[in-house]
């Protein structure tokens, strides 16, 4: 079942559309198209019901006679968001999904979320594996001419070696409409403001509507926080950087005071202000442990773009309605034209996420990044607490200087206190990488076992 290159494939939707713009397509759920062109995540098409023509979300459409149009599977996901989906609310004991696997291309892993032995939900992972002949099986007891037939197996009463039968397939989260085509400086009148979210000390944060249609965030700047031109220059980088970790930056409004930034609308606010909320309270170390690993995978991508935060800690993490972390706020700081952001003692200067290096020499890179990101940890695993409790920035700022570090949290594992000093080395060169961090703690609990079930 190779993927054909996008052009000239016969798509299905997934979903119904309804045309917005003159050049779209609108289409019903199980119509059928022909790929014209790809263009990002709006596709060219061409309705083989009524040979009309225009633009289609990619994002609504699978790949006719693959498995792309089954519920079951999970295109282009890893094993720890195929954890993060199974392991949601909405899933219960005996939901499945199927995905490509991450170190054989061409092969497929079945994950099951069970019951684990004290009564917490884990989820198991199986290798699909291949047969000389082309056929395919989990145990080698019995094998399947194609995975359609594996599934339909285990979804009947036997285990045949799994943990246990398939119940229901994954939720998937619901398509969103990729943000309109070539949209990027657009007018304050298509955005309706809602309803104020927050206030910081650059400006307010509102749930807004864009075109009464999509549902945004809309950061207002304001006036004389940064020049138009500063902003736009970070802007048009911050728009090339698109990760599932990172807030997405739809578009901003800069021709009319105050600068607006429109972004995707996180449902559970700040990570600072939902650590502290009834339901962050009440979450065990283990999501704690995955909030720090989904950061770390945003910053291993700004790492790997060459780009710098400049102002990591929990209250620039946001927090999605299904518990998905994503950064904001990346290299808004290096735009503020503030005296007291930029002055080193300032009020308004966050000292306590800040190096050393950078508080002295202004010198702000990738290492001092990391540096913040062992103080984010710190304020995740203690729920939300300031750090460096009951000292000044002034204390702080000399301290740390003469090499004190926080000591280990109550509740705080030694591995991850471990993993919070080694962010704290006095040299920017000894702390580690951010991919390092994201793998260290993708796998802070699955180091000791083996990543799949072995079969009988």
């Amino acid at each position: 079942m190779e993927e054909q290159s996008g052009v000239g494939k016969i798509v299905i939707s997934l979903y119904p559309y309804e045309a917005v713009h003159p050049d779209d397509l609108g289409f019903k759920k199980g119509d059928k198209m022909k790929i014209l062109e790809e263009h990002g995540e709006w596709w060219k098409a061409r309705s083989l019901a009524t040979n009309k023509e225009g633009f289609i979300p990619c994002n609504y459409v699978a790949q006719t006679d693959t498995m792309e149009t089954e519920e079951w599977f999970f295109k282009g996901i890893t094993r720890k968001d195929a954890e993060r989906q199974l392991l949601a609310p909405a899933n219960k004991p005996g939901s499945y999904l199927l995905r490509e696997s991450e170190t054989s291309k061409g092969s497929y892993s079945l994950s099951i979320r069970d019951v684990g032995t004290q009564g917490t939900d884990s989820v198991k992972h199986y290798k699909i594996r291949t047969m000389d002949d082309g056929g395919y099986y989990i145990s080698p007891k019995i094998s399947f001419p194609d995975i359609a037939s594996i599934i339909k197996h285990y979804r009947s009463e036997c285990t045949d070696g799994l943990c246990r039968k398939l119940e229901r397939a994954c939720v998937k989260p619901k398509a969103q409409k990729p943000w309109d085509k070539d949209a990027w400086e657009i007018s304050k009148d298509s955005i309706r403001m809602v309803r104020k979210l927050g206030a910081g000390q650059f400006g307010d944060v509102w749930l807004a509507y864009y075109n009464n249609t999509t549902t945004v965030a809309v950061k207002t700047l304001k006036p004389g926080t940064m020049t138009v031109e500063a902003f736009m220059e970070e802007a048009n980088v911050m728009k090339t950087l698109q990760h599932d970790r990172l807030v997405r930056l739809y578009a901003v409004v800069t021709k009319t005071p105050p600068i607006y930034i429109i972004t995707e609308y996180m449902a559970n606010g700040s990570l600072l202000d939902f650590l502290k909320s009834d339901a962050g309270c009440r979450l065990q170390l283990p999501k704690l442990i995955d909030f720090s690993a989904q950061i770390a995978e945003g910053m291993a991508y700004i790492e790997k773009k060459n780009y710098i935060h400049r102002d990591l800690r929990a209250a620039n993490v946001l927090v999605s309605e299904s518990l998905l972390c994503k950064i904001a706020d990346f290299g808004l700081a290096r735009v503020i034209e503030d005296d007291e952001y930029s002055a080193r003692e300032g009020a308004k200067f966050p000292i306590k996420w800040t190096s050393p290096e950078a508080i002295n020499y202004g010198s702000f890179t990738i290492k001092s990044d990391m540096w913040s990101f062992g103080v984010l940890l710190f304020e995740i695993i203690t729920y939300g607490r300031a750090p460096y409790p009951g000292m000044t920035k002034v204390e702080v700022m000399s301290s740390v200087q003469r090499g004190y570090r926080m000591p280990q949290p109550d509740n705080c594992p030694a591995e991850l206190y471990e993993i919070m000093t080694s962010c704290w080395k006095h040299k920017p060169e000894d702390r580690p990488t951010f991919e390092y961090m994201q793998s260290v703690l993708d796998d802070f609990y699955t180091a000791t076992e083996g990543q799949y079930q072995q079969q009988p």
